[in-house]
């Protein structure tokens, strides 16, 4: 009887972990209200189609805004730990590149952190808005 016990325990104990998964905190879509822009990320595959870039393939993700098509392709990502990469960024227009730091937050949350390049900037009413040298996103 103890043996059955004990051999059920272990069956349940193996289904658990079996179920859960393996966790992928650079992957999905996260916002940033604030600045009213997304990041769609793969960072561990490039299984991302960009609307209106499909020529493209499938990238590692992108960084766009609600209200226009604009968007910067993260055309290079490496992973450096568990809940960090380094990513190569291009505008659509391939007029400017810039090379970034996102990193995953226990939270669920995630740092971009613009490093060489050019400054990111979006379309916003008419204007170009330069966007924060360090972004917060949370996941949606």
């Amino acid at each position: 009887m103890k043996r059955l016990l004990l051999l059920t325990l272990c069956i349940l104990a193996c289904a658990a972990t079996w179920g859960q998964g393996e966790a992928k905190p650079l992957k999905g879509t996260f916002v940033n209200d604030e600045y009213d822009v997304f990041l769609e990320i793969d960072l561990y595959e490039e299984t991302v189609e960009v609307a209106g870039h499909e020529l493209l393939g499938p990238l590692n993700g992108y960084l766009g805004k609600h209200s226009n098509t604009f968007c910067w392709l993260i055309t290079k990502s490496t992973i450096k730990g568990e809940d960090k990469a380094e990513v190569s960024l291009i505008n659509d227009y391939g007029s400017e590149d810039l090379e970034a730091t996102i990193t995953a937050q226990a939270d669920g949350t995630i740092t971009l952190r613009q490093g060489r390049g050019s400054t990111l900037k979006m379309a916003s009413k008419g204007k170009w808005q330069k966007l924060p040298a360090t972004l917060e996103f949370k996941k949606k």
